[in-house]
């Protein structure tokens, strides 16, 4: 099953199949979970926005039609169920949650301990300035940074224009730069990005 597109996993979960619903959930749980907790800011909340993606997938495999991408669809309903979440809290907390690229998200490891003092002001001050960022800005560096989304396709998950995804990409970098220099043991240390790819 590993060598199975995420769509031809998809009509055999249509067929009867459950075995290809937890394949697709093992290759991409981990994602939508990091791309929800950064996001919302909390992993409590995001741990229940993950389930309710998985879900929503349950409820709309009978009627998924081959035809779009199937981890384009997965993270639009995440995007949706944050962005729905974000707007019905009337506070949000954007402590760090130590969650960097790298690291996988609830698995015991503490990297921080291990990692120089340097690496783990860096990574904090990285944290806070993504939490800091606009969500608009925020979802998009999210999705191509750590999820590896085109911007063809971001532009799917968010319904706006390739060109609009490409600036909101920008502004964050632009931003996260300006945090950065001002980190601690931080100066000149370039943001790295996959944003050359399209």
């Amino acid at each position: 099953m590993a060598e199975d597109t995420d769509e031809a996993l998809v009509a055999r979960y249509q067929r009867g199949d459950v075995a290809a619903f937890e394949a697709l959930l093992d290759r991409h749980r981990t994602g939508v979970f990091r791309f929800l907790c950064r996001f919302v800011g909390d992993a409590a909340r995001a741990d229940d926005l993950a389930q309710d993606c998985w879900l929503r997938f349950i409820g709309a495999a009978p009627r998924w039609k081959d035809g779009g991408r199937f981890k384009t669809w997965l993270y639009a309903v995440a995007r949706n169920l944050a962005t729905d979440a974000a707007r019905r809290a009337t506070h949000r907390n954007h402590e760090p949650l130590d969650l960097v690229p790298g690291r996988r998200a609830r698995d015991g490891v503490d990297g921080a301990a291990r990692a120089p003092e340097g690496d783990v002001l860096l990574r904090s001050a990285l944290e806070r300035a993504i939490a800091a960022l606009p969500d608009e800005q925020r979802e998009v560096f999210l999705l191509r940074e750590y999820e590896g989304i085109t911007f063809a396709e971001i532009a799917e998950v968010t319904g706006a224009p390739v060109p609009t995804v490409k600036s909101r990409m920008r502004y964050a970098l632009e931003a996260l730069r300006e945090a950065l220099q001002e980190a601690p043991g931080a100066a000149g240390q370039p943001v790295a990005t996959r944003s050359a790819r399209p």
